[in-house]
Order: C-alpha cells, then sequence, then structure tokens
C-alpha cells in the first residue's frame, strides 16, 4: 500500500479508520482519499483497503 507516496505494509482487508488507529492520526483532524476518490469521514469504519490502493493523508494544522 502507498501511503502519502511511501510504501508501507498493511494488510488487505484494513479499513481507513483502523488505518488511521494504526498511524495514530485522529480521524477528525484528516482528510483520506483511496485512489485519487476522497473518502467521507463516515465511510471511513466500512472503507476497505487492498495492498494495492494508494492513500493519501492530508492533516490539518492550525497556524496564523
Amino acid at each position: 500500500m502507498i501511503i502519502n507516496g511511501k510504501e508501507m505494509n498493511f494488510d488487505s482487508g484494513i479499513t481507513v479508520e483502523q488505518l488511521l488507529t494504526e498511524l495514530n492520526l485522529p480521524k477528525e483532524k484528516v482528510v483520506v482519499e483511496v485512489n485519487v476518490e476522497i473518502i467521507d469521514i463516515t465511510k471511513y469504519a466500512s472503507t476497505v483497503l487492498d495492498k494495492g490502493d494508494k492513500v493519501e493523508i492530508v492533516r490539518f494544522v492550525g497556524g496564523g
């Protein structure tokens, strides 16, 4: 699985929500794109990932 341009080993069948937990990222503060499709936060628990997927995770960062 390619996550933010880096190949990472996660089992097929992991959900977006499980992936975020593994990466210690709060789901409320990120946007997840899988294979060029933005995933709605309400579907993180039901969106299953495959080893060949390309995932982009963007974090919200406060600042001024």
